[in-house]
Formats: structure tokens, sequence, C-alpha cells
């Protein structure tokens, strides 16, 4: 027994590797090459997801902490993050991708901001535009990933 265990180490190395033996080669949904030129129904993997709204959704908000996001549910959820000009001030920001189709009513955003007023956190409503500021840059992304993609328009 002890003059066959060299002998198999040696063949268990020699044998090719099969591709079904180990895990399965991990396969990034979000940048995939497969992409849709049908006006932005791409998706992600079989959710019901626009690729594109949630790839501009994350590159727009990736100058914030992300808490959590989930490419199946389209769901992004930003720690809080305070501006480098303002430590008084914190925001947080959730994202939600609702659609395959790529347009306006298919990305909801919510801004939270909250205010350092005598060493608590306090909540503080948002300027009445930044919500609609960062969907459009978010959707502006989403364009332009799908129209370098060879996409559509």
């Amino acid at each position: 027994m002890l003059a066959l265990s060299p002998l198999l180490g040696l063949t268990a190395c020699s044998s090719p590797r099969r591709a079904d033996a180990g895990l399965a080669t991990p396969q990034n949904h979000l940048i995939s090459q497969d992409r849709s030129a049908s006006g932005g129904d791409d998706q992600i993997g079989k959710s019901g997801v626009n690729a594109y709204l949630w790839r501009g959704a994350i590159d727009t908000l990736s100058f914030m902490p992300f808490a959590s996001a989930d490419a199946i549910g389209g769901v992004i959820l930003t720690d809080w993050y305070a501006p480098p000009a303002s430590k008084n001030e914190r925001f947080k920001i959730t994202a939600y991708v609702l659609s395959r189709n790529l347009r306006s009513d298919a990305i909801r955003v919510s801004v939270f901001r909250q205010a350092l007023t005598d060493g608590q956190w306090v909540d503080t409503p948002v300027a009445p535009n930044t919500v609609s500021d960062i969907t459009s840059r978010i959707l502006a992304r989403a364009r332009q990933l799908r129209a370098d993609s060879g996409g559509g328009k």
C-alpha cells in the first residue's frame, strides 16, 4: 500500500482537469457580451432587471459606499456618505430598477439626508431636485452603456 501512494499521486497530477470536476466558472452578468439591440430589454440573468439601468445606477452611485446591491432584485442600498466639503451632513440613497425596459419609470431613487445637530443625526429634507438629478444621471449613464455596446440609440 505504501509503495502505491507515490504512483497514485503522479497519476492524479498527470490527468487532465475536467471542467465539470470543480466549481463552475463564474460569469459576470453585469458586463456580459450578449447585449440586446432591441431597445434596452437586456436583462441580468433571468431577472426582470435591465442590465443597462443596473450598471448605470452602480456607476452613478459608486462615489458612495454600498451597503448592499442585489442585481437579481434590482435593489441598491448605499451606506451613509458625508461629502468632503460638509462633515455636518450625510446622505443615503436607495435605488430600485423596476423593469426590463430602459425608461425613466423603470428606476426609482430615494435620497435620505441627515444633519448633525447638537451631536445627534437628525433627518432633514433633501433639495427638491436631488432625486430627479440623480435619476437623470443614472438614465444618461444607462443610455451611454447601451450605445457603447452597440445596442441602439
